[in-house]
């Protein structure tokens, strides 16, 4: 990413593998709030006004065509950004997700807080660990029955 924007240093420095996606988020929505495109995260394009006939309303979706094009330049640059901060394989998995907000949304269920592949890993490590000799029986057996599913109580 070229550095002419101290906006995008951050993103740069800060891009998004699959084991920081809470920093990488965080660092996002600073960059995206300091070039005021963070609202196309949350919201969706406005909404078309009602039957045109009046000149009152004419303007009313003039306006509305303005709202829109600016929304949708805003969520461009956001998209931009998103993914210009990712890693290449991640870049090439969101390059036809629709909107900035979509794109966070499938980015938060890929490695949100409680994703999939953490909770792997942490399983992965509680098996793998042995019990040492000098824990008592009880302790033990807690152990186990709490590893197994809600079915077997």
């Amino acid at each position: 990413m070229n550095n002419f924007n101290p906006l995008s240093k951050i993103v740069d420095d800060n891009r998004l593998t699959r084991s920081n996606y809470v920093d990488w988020k965080r660092n996002l929505i600073i960059v995206l709030t300091a070039e005021k495109l963070n609202h196309v995260l949350t919201t969706d394009p406005p909404a078309l006004p009602e039957a045109v006939a009046t000149d009152e309303q004419r303007e009313a979706v003039r306006k509305w065509r303005e709202a829109v094009r600016k929304w949708h330049e805003a969520d461009d640059v956001a998209k931009c950004y998103i993914l210009a901060s990712m890693a290449n394989v991640l870049q090439k998995q969101h390059e036809g997700v629709p909107t900035a907000k979509d794109m966070m949304i499938n980015l938060k269920e890929m490695f949100g807080e409680q994703s999939r592949s953490a909770r792997q890993t942490a399983i992965k490590g509680l098996m793998s660990t042995k019990m040492v000799e000098d824990i008592d029986g009880e302790t033990k057996i807690d152990a186990i029955l709490s590893s197994l599913p809600d079915s077997y109580s």
